[in-house]
């Protein structure tokens, strides 16, 4: 692992179904890696559905080639959960045995870096409740930000992520907070761009309603809510090779988020100053969650309704 030295790493949550192509590719990945403890977690077929069934099973054989020196923890469903039940259950059970952890679901294939990156932080930060997660994904296009090899933000991504028990565990998975805070003013202040507020007020909506069966987002709303930083690289060190058809969400064959190029993370260097930077997410929210595009929506809106008041005031003035 260059420019990163030797280190002890970290436990590994490896979260699978039945994509087999790139599990086994991240599988080969967490082999090389040679984490101590790696736990193993599968979610049931759907229900009399054979091709399910085939291709679970193959999944579940990447065990058998486990070579190296290793406890192995295992948790196969016997009935299958939506992907929000299973991801969040699966990711208790492994809280619950450890403090500390590195999470990869079966399409995120790490930089070699990535796990030391990862583990060293977690270790670093153990004791600093500011911090929920160390991520591996930057969507900075190659900005550099702060003089740190990482920068904090308020997203906590989770293609390739590690965190701890004493954050994982203050999850409210119903988000019962949130009817009071949504209309609070720390919720407002929270905020530097109403496009922003607006757009997160109405995800979280969505996945509380159920029309987003999604997990992350009650994750991050509760890391907000509990006033939590996330740890972004200044390089791309996990790489999300799952878009495509048979995917659960990342369907869209043509993303620019699908197969990123990874980097070397190099020797770690903590950044001097340790604040949200504002400036990195306000262009992770315009690039990665399309910011710009409401931005514009919202300039096509307003522009011609301007125009059109303009035009009745002209005519009237005319009439009179």
């Amino acid at each position: 692992m260059e420019g990163m030295g030797k280190e002890l790493i970290a436990p590994v949550l490896f979260l699978t179904y039945r994509r087999f192509d790139t599990a086994q590719r991240v599988f080969e990945s967490i082999r090389q890696a040679k984490p101590s403890k790696l736990y193993f977690a599968s979610n049931a077929p759907k229900p009399n559905n054979a091709i399910d069934h085939e291709k679970v099973q193959m999944v579940r054989g990447l065990l058998k080639m486990v070579d190296w020196p290793c406890e192995v923890k295992i948790r196969l469903l016997d009935e299958h959960l939506p992907v929000k039940e299973s991801l969040n259950s699966s990711i208790t059970w492994f809280f619950e045995a450890e403090e500390y952890g590195i999470i990869l679901e079966d399409d995120c294939l790490p930089h070699p870096d990535f796990y030391v990156f990862c583990s060293k932080l977690l270790n670093f930060y153990k004791d600093d409740f500011r911090i929920w997660s160390i991520g591996g994904n930057n969507f900075q296009n190659g900005l550099v930000r702060g003089d740190g090899s990482y920068y904090l933000s308020a997203y906590n991504h989770v293609w390739g992520w590690g965190s701890w028990r004493r954050a994982w565990m203050q999850n409210d998975f119903s988000m019962k907070f949130w009817k009071k805070w949504r209309s609070s003013r720390a919720w407002h202040d929270f905020w530097d761009s109403k496009i922003a507020k607006w757009y997160w007020t109405m995800m979280i909506n969505r996945t509380l309603s159920g029309s987003i069966n999604t997990w992350d987002y009650c994750w991050t709303a509760n890391m907000w809510h509990k006033g939590g930083l996330a740890i972004s690289p200044n390089v791309n060190l996990v790489s999300n090779i799952g878009f495509g058809g048979d995917a659960t969400h990342t369907t869209e064959y043509a993303s620019p988020f699908s197969n990123m190029k990874v980097s070397p993370a190099g020797e770690i260097k903590h950044p001097t100053l340790m604040n949200r930077d504002i400036e990195a997410d306000a262009y992770t929210f315009n690039y990665h969650y399309s910011g710009m595009d409401y931005q514009l929506t919202r300039l096509i809106y307003i522009i011609p309704l301007k125009y059109l008041k303009y035009l009745c005031k002209k005519f009237t003035k005319f009439l009179n």
